[in-house]
C-alpha cells in the first residue's frame, strides 16, 4: 500500500489555497496535485465537439443516476475494497502521485466510485496534468460530487467527495484547462474504470454513445493504438520510454482525454524528453581532491534526496538505482520489486566542508533505518535502507557510525541498515531527479527525527 495522509504534489511550484472564484461553492482550494496546472482544450472544431460530449455526459447522468447507487455497509466495505481504497475514500487519505492506477490511462470510457459504483469522470474530460493523479476539468456532471471544506493542511482545502456514497476522492483547484479552468486531482484508488467498450453491455450503456462521437469527430486522424504501443516498445517501461511529468523538457501537449493522436504524441514526446536508457554511472569525481561520491538508500529517493540536497558542502545529487541484478531499469520495473535495485540518492560532496561520517549521522537522522524493507507506507526491497561505500575507508566509518545509531537508544528496534560495496548506478527519469523542488508540496515520508 501506498497511502500518505497529507497534501499531494505541485508540478511547478505554484502556491497552495488560492481562494476559488466561486464562492458559492467554497471559498479556497488546496489539496492533491496542487499546482499542477495544464494546458488548454484544443480551439476550434474539436473543442467544441468535446464541449457538447460533456453536456451530454452530463444529459446522461441526471437521466440514469438515480439506478439505485448505494453506500454498503462498513463491514461490507472492507471486505471488499483493498487496503489503499479503503483508507482513501473512508478516511481521506491519499495516495502517492506515480504510483497508482491510473494516473496514466489513456483509454476512453468512464471513471465511477469505487465504492458505490456512481458514475463521476469521463476519459473525455480528462488531462496530463503532470501531478502524478488522474486529472479532468470537470466531473461527468456537478451534481455526481459534492464539495466541502478541508482543514487538516495550514490552508483551507476544497475537497471532492462523491455524491451518494460520500467516498473521498481528492480535491479541486481553479488551474485547470478550458472550457471550466477547473482542475479534479483524484485519487486513483477511488476510482474504477469502465473501458468505452465495455460500457454497451452493462448499466452503464447509455454512456457508450459518447464514446463514438470522440472517435467520429475533430480534425485530427486517430492513430492505431497497436501501431503506437508497438512503436513504444524496445525498452523497459519508465525507462527510455516512461513518462515525463515532472520535466521541464519536450512536455506532451495537455488536451482532453478523447483527443485524435494524442497516444502517439506521447510517446514521442516521452521517448524524446526521456533520451537514451540510463547507463552505468561513473564515479562523478573528477580530480578535484575536494569532491568525493556517497550513494545512500532510504526509502523513496525524492525525501532523501530533497533533505541531503540541503546540507552545505553538497555539491550535487541525483537519484537513481543500485545494488541490484537487472541493468537499465526504469521506474515501473524498480518499483515492482523483481530487480533487487533500491532507490537511492549518489551525492557529490566537498570532504573539506562536510565529512563522510556528518554526512552518514545526518542520513540516518531522516530516516527511519529499523523498518527492513519499508520506509513509512513504501513497502518493498527498493525502500530498504543501505550504504554503498565507494572504499574500504567508507566501510568502515559506515559500519562505525551505524554501530553508533544502534547504541544510541533513539531506536527501540535495531537498525537494519545494509553496508554493501557500491555497484553500478542508473539514474532515474527525469522527472525524479530534484522532485520535490520541482513539486514543493509534494509526496514524501522524509524528516528530520531529532
Amino acid at each position: 500500500m501506498v497511502v500518505a495522509l497529507s497534501s499531494g504534489c505541485s508540478r511547478d511550484g505554484r502556491a497552495s489555497g488560492r481562494p476559488r472564484e466561486n464562492a458559492a461553492l467554497l471559498p479556497a482550494s488546496a489539496g492533491i496535485g496542487d499546482g499542477g496546472g495544464a494546458g488548454t482544450v484544443p480551439a476550434g472544431e474539436r473543442g467544441v465537439a468535446v464541449e457538447r460530449l460533456g453536456e451530454r455526459a452530463g444529459e446522461i447522468w441526471r437521466r440514469t443516476h438515480m439506478v439505485s447507487y448505494a453506500k454498503p455497509e462498513d463491514s461490507e466495505l472492507r471486505e471488499r475494497l483493498d487496503e489503499t481504497e479503503y483508507e482513501v475514500t473512508q478516511k481521506g487519505g491519499t495516495e502517492a502521485p506515480f504510483r497508482n492506477r491510473y494516473w496514466d490511462e489513456k483509454r476512453e470510457g468512464i471513471y465511477v466510485d469505487v465504492v458505490s459504483g456512481e458514475p463521476l469522470f469521463s476519459s473525455i474530460d480528462k488531462f496530463d496534468s503532470g501531478t502524478g493523479w488522474p486529472s479532468f476539468f470537470r466531473p461527468i456532471d456537478e451534481q455526481s460530487i459534492s464539495e466541502h471544506r478541508d482543514y487538516k493542511l495550514l490552508v483551507p482545502r476544497v475537497e471532492v467527495r462523491s455524491k451518494i456514497a460520500g467516498s473521498h476522492l481528492g480535491h479541486v483547484f481553479d488551474d485547470g484547462p478550458e472550457p471550466t479552468g477547473l482542475r479534479y486531482c483524484i485519487n486513483s484508488a477511488a476510482l474504477r474504470f469502465i473501458p468505452a467498450g465495455q460500457l454497451a453491455d452493462g448499466p452503464y450503456a447509455a454512456y457508450a454513445s459518447m464514446f463514438a462521437g470522440v472517435r467520429d469527430s475533430g480534425a485530427d486522424a486517430r492513430v492505431n493504438e497497436s501501431s503506437v504501443e508497438a512503436s513504444a516498445e524496445g525498452g523497459d517501461e519508465g525507462s527510455a520510454g516512461g513518462r515525463v511529468e515532472g520535466s521541464s523538457e519536450a512536455r506532451v501537449e495537455s488536451r482532453p482525454e478523447g483527443s485524435s493522436g494524442k497516444r502517439a504524441n506521447a510517446v514521442a514526446a516521452e521517448k524524446a524528453a526521456a533520451g537514451p536508457a540510463p547507463a552505468a554511472a561513473s564515479s562523478l569525481r573528477g580530480d578535484d581532491a575536494r569532491e568525493e561520491l556517497a550513494v545512500v538508500a532510504g526509502g523513496c529517493f525524492w525525501g532523501v534526496e530533497a533533505l541531503i540536497a540541503e546540507l552545505p558542502g553538497v555539491l550535487n545529487t541525483d537519484v537513481g538505482y543500485t545494488g541490484g541484478s537487472v541493468a537499465n531499469p526504469g521506474y515501473r520495473r524498480v518499483v515492482s520489486g523483481d530487480t533487487g535495485h533500491a532507490e537511492a540518492v549518489r551525492i557529490v560532496f566537498d570532504p573539506s566542508r562536510l565529512s563522510y561520517e556528518d554526512l552518514l549521522r545526518y542520513f540516518f537522522r531522516l530516516h527511519d533505518p529499523t523498518t527492513l524493507n519499508r520506509q513509512g507506507h513504501d513497502k518493498g526491497t527498493q525502500y530498504r535502507s543501505a550504504i554503498f561505500y565507494q572504499s574500504e575507508a567508507q566501510r568502515r566509518t559506515a559500519e562505525r557510525i551505524k554501530a553508533e545509531v544502534d547504541a544510541s537508544g533513539k531506536w527501540k528496534d535495531p537498525v537494519v541498515t545494509e553496508i554493501v560495496p557500491a555497484s553500478d548506478f542508473y539514474p532515474a527519469e527525469e522527472y525524479h531527479q530534484d522532485y520535490l523542488k520541482k513539486n514543493p508540496n509534494g509526496y514524501t515520508c522524509h524528516y528530520l527525527r531529532d
